[in-house]
């Protein structure tokens, strides 16, 4: 099984900038990192696919957040600037080892993740 450690989190203004890590035991084919707020659901945020090195990203966070990463030590990055109040969760890191065929669902849709770390908190005040 492959754990999941995420870290970065942390406490900042509006207009300010965090970046996240997240870290895989083992090897994996895609990683993400998804948001939960207060009373929301989970919602998908970016992925990093190795096997066709693309990046996706959700129309809430495309031009402020850039996801990249080392494929050979199984991290990600999730560069953060421009943070806004609404960008204030828990982020979570996930990730799948098997090559996923159903399309764009394949990243942005959280049950198709085998793998999930504990997730940190960002806050952004006003």
């Amino acid at each position: 099984q492959v754990q999941l450690v995420e870290s970065g989190g942390g406490l900042v203004q509006a207009g300010g900038s965090l970046r996240l890590s997240c870290t895989a035991s083992g090897r994996t084919d895609t990683m993400a990192w998804f948001r939960q707020a207060p009373g929301q659901e989970r919602e998908f945020v970016a992925a990093k696919d190795w096997s066709s090195d693309n990046t996706y990203y959700s129309d809430s966070v495309k031009g402020r957040f850039t996801i990249s990463g080392v494929n050979a030590d199984n991290t990600v990055y999730l560069q953060m600037n421009s943070l806004k109040p609404e960008d204030t969760a828990v982020y979570y890191c996930g990730a799948r080892s098997r090559t996923c065929y159903g399309g764009s669902s394949c990243y942005t849709t959280s049950r198709l993740y085998a793998y999930w770390g504990q997730g940190t908190q960002v806050t952004v005040s006003s």
